[in-house]
């Protein structure tokens, strides 16, 4: 589609009225974006990392943390109603336009980066009984996941509600076969198995160090906890966004921490890490046979497409929020009848095929998609909570309704410590590898301005994207001189 055809679909600069979601939908927004890929690929990624102890004490950090970012955007939600788009919105106004557009642009590319994982995992696992497709990174089932891209932008085209709908039931229909998994592992759990596995392997490291290892994991999976936040404009009451946010955590955490630890049960450490992904499909057959496999299979197909479906939503709903806002340049804040952001889906869809075809050339492309997916939401994340702190100390100079407390300073302060642990752990690859998509997003941030006849930079916007385009040198050169890889 064509910027004029995109742009004939509404006669007026103005958006139609926003589809209102109730809390059971807006909370199954929140679900359907945490579970997704990577529950799935949970006991292989962690059994690489770390053995039982370690996975214990990632979950409880990575619980507490989460949390504490879910109660920022509960309170966020009640305190600045007036901010939609939760992440980019927190962001503009606590540290300015231009790292508010950084938060908006960083969080829409860690959803692209997303969607491309949901379609290597479903090749990936095709693949094994479709050896063309491989792990999911052959020119086929590059070819085949592209088609299944484009066949979602048709569908989010034809209406937010549908899709909303459609992803309500999918919903339900994949927490099925992860609870299964769960209750069976705990009947086939080996005592010995999990004992032999509590401390970890000799090649997993120190205890730290394994916490470490296992952070970006945590992160991609509970990535999505916003998700009610960012799509707060379309919510009938607004405390319903703070309480989906809360209930949707609630719901998958003790899930996803069980899918790693029963699988601890059923093989030694070092065979769960040479399964092929899903692992949670190896796991599952080692316990019960091949139709364990099948039935994880099958499952993860219906889970990704849910997630894929809301993460687009979500991805294009955050372009679409930041162009009304004049933060992103007017064609992306176009709007059809239906309520729906097509120009702005056209640019996520895009982003998705382009990085798809990157993954070609990556040794592990569904970890490095992975990995990259939550090093850019940390950004997002960071200058959210950082916000919050800003308004429990200060909420007068915020703008904020209502009076803070000691409590919410405290939450916002572990969040905050938390997120910037996470950019410690994920180290320095993947932070030069998302300059490199950061900065020449800035030519979106300057023609937003050139529209609006404004100074492209202030001083203290000019030191941070020179900042920026620094880091992207750095990365480039270090994946040309080989020390860094994809």
């Amino acid at each position: 589609m064509s910027r004029a055809e995109a742009g004939s679909d509404t006669s007026t600069p103005a958006s139609p009225p926003a589809a209102k979601l109730t809390l059971i939908t807006l909370t199954a927004m929140v679900v359907g974006s945490m579970v997704g890929a990577g529950v799935f690929s949970l006991p292989g990624r962690f059994a690489v990392e770390t053995g039982v102890a370690g996975a214990l004490i990632s979950w409880a950090v990575a619980g507490v943390g989460m949390l504490m970012l879910a109660f920022v955007f509960q309170k966020l939600a009640v305190r600045r109603p007036d901010l939609d788009a939760g992440v980019y919105a927190y962001a503009k106004a606590g540290f300015g336009e231009y790292l508010g557009f950084f938060s908006a642009f960083g969080y829409w590319a860690s959803a692209c980066v997303g969607n491309v994982t949901y379609w290597v995992l479903i090749m990936s696992t095709i693949g094994a009984v479709a050896p063309a497709l491989g792990d999911g990174d052959t020119a086929l089932a590059i070819v085949l996941s592209s088609v299944g891209l484009w066949a979602f932008f048709l569908l989010i085209r034809r209406g937010v509600k549908e899709a909303a709908a459609i992803n309500r039931i999918v919903t339900v229909a994949k927490i099925v076969p992860i609870l299964v998994f769960v209750i069976l592992a705990l009947f086939c759990l080996d005592p010995s198995v999990f004992a032999d596995n509590f401390a970890g392997a000799d090649y997993a490291g120190s205890l730290f160090n394994q916490v470490r290892g296992t952070m970006l994991a945590t992160v991609f999976v509970f990535l999505g906890v916003e998700g009610a936040s960012v799509y707060s404009r379309h919510a009938k009451r607004r405390q319903d966004v703070g309480r989906a946010t809360v209930l949707g955590f609630l719901s998958v955490f003790a899930v996803f921490a069980s899918v790693t630890i029963v699988s601890y049960g059923i093989l030694p450490m070092a065979e769960i890490a040479e399964l092929r992904q899903p692992s949670m499909a190896g796991v599952l057959e080692a316990a019960v046979g091949t139709w364990g496999k099948v039935f994880v299979s099958v499952g993860l197909i219906v889970s990704v497409l849910g997630a894929y479906l809301a993460w687009t939503l979500m991805a294009a709903e955050v372009l679409f929020v930041a162009a009304k806002d004049e933060d992103m340049p007017r064609f992306l804040g176009r709007s059809t009848a239906a309520d729906v952001p097509v120009p702005a889906l056209l640019m996520t869809t895009s982003l998705s095929q382009v990085v798809l075809v990157i993954t070609a050339f990556s040794d592990d492309a569904f970890n490095f998609a992975l990995d990259l997916t939550s090093a850019l939401s940390l950004i997002p994340f960071l200058l959210a909570a950082g916000f919050a702190v800003k308004i429990a100390r200060n909420p007068e100079g915020e703008g904020a309704v209502g009076r803070s407390t000691r409590g919410e300073l405290v939450v916002a302060a572990v969040a905050t410590l938390y997120t910037a642990f996470l950019l410690y752990a994920a180290g320095l690859k993947f932070v030069l590898v998302s300059f490199i998509l950061y900065a020449p997003a800035t030519i979106l941030f300057v023609k937003a301005r050139r529209e609006q006849n404004r100074r492209l930079f202030s001083p203290a916007e000019a030191v941070v994207c020179a900042v920026s385009v620094a880091g992207a040198v750095m990365g480039v050169i270090a994946l040309a001189a080989g020390w860094i890889e994809l």
